[in-house]
């Protein structure tokens, strides 16, 4: 890609949105291909509406070199409702992104192989599409049926519509509706002060509190060149990490009881209690929120804190260890965890899966590693080692993978925390420092590593500073399709284990 058409910059850099170069679709189309070829991937596509002209799209594309550790980003002027060359055909992971810009200002990808609503239309009317009611993608044959799923669930989760393609009991294919609610997230983002919006960036997706805040919260210092103490960073890596650490314990047991395997099952549950109840210590609330805030953190960690956490963390690093070391071992747990809900190399790169479940299949990204900030780049993480006790890689990208790389991913967790509290005595520098507000006509990227993979907060802001455009993308928003993807040629009564081993956000989806 020649230089003049992108900008070259760091994770959480804010630059001036009139900087970024214009290029056309056709253009991105051949950029976006030549990217893939260097081994860059697509991390984003979204519209800012243009200040001067209401009928004017300004369309974002970022691109992310993880082995250079910088982001690439370009942009293309459109007109609302204008039609486009498609670039899913090439590039399948622009399926959604292309979607989204269709749903929200009418710019239609021409070619798309199945364009429709990325969330379920509120408004009364049909979708552009479709001119009776919401058309799924149907099969026909002797033996094909249909199962439904939802979208109102038998548990306390969103509302989410399954609709399985069957030929007896194995799924042909799988289609998902999401985005039920229409909780306006982003909206809301752009209303009032953006530095005060630490509660909202941690309810974008619950389980996620510290991610989306993380995330939130470098975007804001970004914006208005703010640099938070080392001490604070440090502060809210323990934080991630803790929940990185609880969330996977509790899929963990979920897994082990979808198989009923119940001394992992209530072990697990066990361990992930007392990681919680760490957060708890740390900031009064077991899910991290209110932990952060644009500037640093809002609690510190004294000694009493800090010996706590290291006796917590020491023991159930030793205990999940052993318990892992037992399931992985046990042939009645791998008869139902290996070979389950595959995704290969290939389709997890095409469709561009993050976190675990990329890293899983055998894609190597991790915001940690690859674009790092704070403490992350202060005091590098150590890599996972994606291989069980035999030496075998676990990226076979079934079930069994999914559910090492949590057990891996604990591991380092929980020992990356221990690290970070020997290094927290040398920080000295206090929790807070003055937030500046946002510079006006800028636009920032910040990216964060949560524990379900790519947690990515955009801002554009408007010549008086308010925020013109935020954009969120959670982990989940690639990961659903990985699901659909890998429940083909499964049973029906395997989906529930191979929901479970991507375990992914309703909410985080539905903005």
């Amino acid at each position: 890609m020649p230089p003049m058409d992108r900008l070259l910059l760091k994770n959480r850099a804010a630059i001036p949105f009139d900087d970024l170069p214009k290029i056309s679709y056709q253009a991105l189309g051949d950029i976006a291909v030549g990217c893939l070829c260097a081994a860059l991937r697509p991390v984003a596509l979204f519209g800012v509406p243009e200040e001067r002209h209401a009928e004017s799209v300004r369309i974002v594309a970022l691109f992310a070199d993880d082995a250079q550790g910088t982001l690439a980003v370009t942009s293309v002027s459109a007109q609302r409702g204008a039609t486009v060359p498609s670039l899913t055909p090439s590039i399948p992971a622009f399926h959604l992104f292309e979607r989204q810009l269709w749903e929200e200002f009418g710019i239609v990808p021409e070619g798309h192989p199945w364009l429709k609503p990325v969330r379920y239309p509120h408004d009364g009317h049909p979708p552009r599409r479709i001119e009776e009611g919401y058309r799924y993608f149907a099969m026909k044959g002797e033996e094909s049926h249909e199962v439904a799923v939802g979208p109102v669930h038998a548990g306390v989760i969103e509302p989410g519509h399954f609709r399985f393609l069957c030929d007896g009991e194995r799924v042909n294919h799988l289609e998902i509706q999401l985005g039920y609610q229409h909780r306006g997230v982003e909206r809301l983002f752009r209303e009032g002060p953006l530095a005060a919006k630490s509660t909202l960036a941690e309810s974008v997706s619950g389980d996620a509190a510290v991610a989306h805040a993380t995330a939130y919260a470098g975007l804001v210092e970004a914006l208005g060149d703010t640099v938070i103490p080392r001490r604070a960073s440090v502060i809210r890596a323990i934080g991630l990490e803790l929940e990185r650490a609880g969330i996977h314990l509790g899929d963990l047991s979920a897994l082990c009881n979808d198989i009923g395997y119940l001394p992992g099952t209530q072990l697990f549950a066990v361990m992930r209690t007392d990681i919680i109840n760490t957060s708890l210590v740390l900031c009064g609330s077991r899910f991290g929120r209110g932990l952060l805030t644009p500037g640093g953190v809002n609690y510190d960690i004294d000694e009493k804190k800090k010996e706590r956490i290291i006796a917590t963390v020491r023991r159930i690093r030793d205990n999940a260890g052993l318990l892992a070391a037992s399931i992985f071992d046990n042939q009645s747990v791998l008869a139902r965890f290996e070979k389950t809900g595959s995704v290969d190399t290939a389709t997890a790169r095409a469709v561009g899966l993050v976190g675990p479940a990329g890293r899983a299949s055998g894609l190597t990204c991790d915001i940690r590693l690859t674009h790092p900030t704070d403490a992350y780049a202060d005091h590098p993480f150590m890599k996972t080692i994606l291989q069980n006790g035999e030496g075998k890689a676990a990226v076979s990208g079934d079930v069994y993978a999914r559910a090492f790389v949590r057990h891996q991913e604990i591991q380092d967790s929980l020992r990356y925390i221990l690290e970070l509290l020997e290094r927290l005595d040398a920080a000295r520098d206090g929790i807070i420092a003055p937030v500046a507000p946002p510079r006006p006509d800028m636009i920032a990227f910040s990216l964060t590593e949560g524990w379900r993979g790519e947690t990515l907060h955009a801002a554009v802001t408007g010549g008086d500073g308010g925020t013109r455009r935020y954009y969120i993308k959670d982990a989940s928003f690639h990961n659903w399709f990985g699901l659909a993807l890998a429940v083909r040629d499964n049973g029906v009564s395997d989906f529930p284990l191979c929901n479970k081993s991507f375990n992914l956000s309703y909410c985080g989806f539905d903005l």
